[in-house]
């Protein structure tokens, strides 16, 4: 049975379709990274994130040129030349030591958010981080995340669960359990950047979190 796609259906596909147009023009590396996570869809962004950390074998959240080249290519994006991740490296090793530190790194390259979106994403972290150490699970996303609002689950398009385990499978690759909020602000950095009215990610982020 044909279904009409959901808004957040054709969100993610108009957000790949304007990422893949404007790299075809930009050169600053940066922006071309950027926008190369972003034709991955919203989720491009923590993706790139968890190749990183996963990368982090002694927690150190720093990485060489060979790792950080070895990260880039193994997320698949092969079409920044050897010359273009020495820039982007560069960029962002200032002191020469050889390493840069990813995390400032991937806030660098995340879509910008309006500070009023920022204060949302903020203030859902902060509903399930209930000791404010900056650290919440798996779990406490499963017991409070709510897709009943979800036009997937509206339309028909896919069942809670689905839509649950599809979400919970931005953060659980990373296998430690632990969602930080760099990690929650990777990921909807990237959601943001799909939706164009501020109305629409206010509803969207209040109907998932109960705020």
């Amino acid at each position: 049975m044909f279904r009409p796609q959901s808004a957040q259906t054709r969100n993610e596909n108009a957000l790949r379709s304007k990422s893949l147009r404007q790299l075809a023009v930009t050169s600053d590396p940066i922006e071309r990274l950027r926008l190369m996570c972003l034709s991955r869809g919203s989720s491009g962004i923590i993706g790139l994130a968890r190749v990183f950390r996963r990368m982090d074998d002694d927690g150190s959240k720093l990485l060489n040129f060979e790792e950080f080249s070895k990260g880039i290519e193994e997320f698949g994006l092969r079409d920044l030349n050897i010359q273009e991740m020495k820039d982007l490296f560069n960029t962002f090793d200032k002191d020469g030591s050889g390493s840069i530190h990813y995390d400032e790194f991937l806030r660098t390259i995340r879509p910008p958010m309006t500070p009023n979106r920022k204060k949302l994403v903020m203030e859902a972290y902060a509903k399930l981080d209930k000791t404010g150490d900056g650290q919440v699970t798996i779990e406490d996303l499963k017991n409070v995340y709510s897709v009943r609002h979800h036009p997937q689950f509206l339309n028909g398009e896919m069942t809670e669960d689905q839509l649950l385990t599809k979400f919970l499978a931005n953060f659980e690759k990373n296998s430690d359990g632990i969602v930080t909020t760099d990690e929650f602000l990777d990921y909807y950095s990237g959601v943001s950047a799909s939706i164009d009215t501020d109305a629409y990610f206010d509803l969207m982020m209040r109907n998932a979190w109960k705020l």
